[in-house]
């Protein structure tokens, strides 16, 4: 079954000092199974690399690899209507007080009826309050 990953733990896979057993797992996981992710999740991840490479974190060629290696994986970006975006996802960002960005992986989770992996304490938190199943 595929899993919705959201930015904070594909980043551990790019930054060693974010690496951790749990992304490992998620990215075995993932190359497996596949994943969903919401259409902002490119953008995020995109700014997390160009942000590491201002802050001398990581270089360019390090963030071409990473990208290359993220276009290999089977990554499905689920781009849901605006309606979706306008009533479900700012829905889920009222009632469990996320910023839209982060109530869109809990609302792809809940919508595919799929587990979220997460570093994220707060996430974690809110799509467990929503019902969406956490991959541990």
């Amino acid at each position: 079954m595929p899993i919705v990953v959201d930015a904070s733990t594909a980043l551990s896979w790019c930054f060693e000092d974010e690496s951790s057993p749990y992304s490992e797992k998620v990215l075995s996981l993932l190359a497996n199974e596949g994943a969903v992710v919401p259409a902002i999740w490119p953008v995020e991840v995109t700014n997390a690399l160009i942000v590491g490479e201002r802050r001398k974190r990581l270089t360019e060629a390090q963030a071409a690899r990473f990208v290359q290696l993220l276009g290999q994986l089977p990554i499905d970006i689920d781009s849901p209507s605006s309606a979706i975006t306008f009533g479900a996802v700012l829905s889920t960002a009222r009632s469990h007080s996320l910023s839209a960005y982060d109530a869109s992986y809990v609302e792809v989770a809940e919508r595919h009826g799929l587990p979220l992996a997460s570093l994220d304490a707060r996430l974690r938190k809110a799509a467990s309050a929503a019902g969406v199943a956490l991959l541990d």
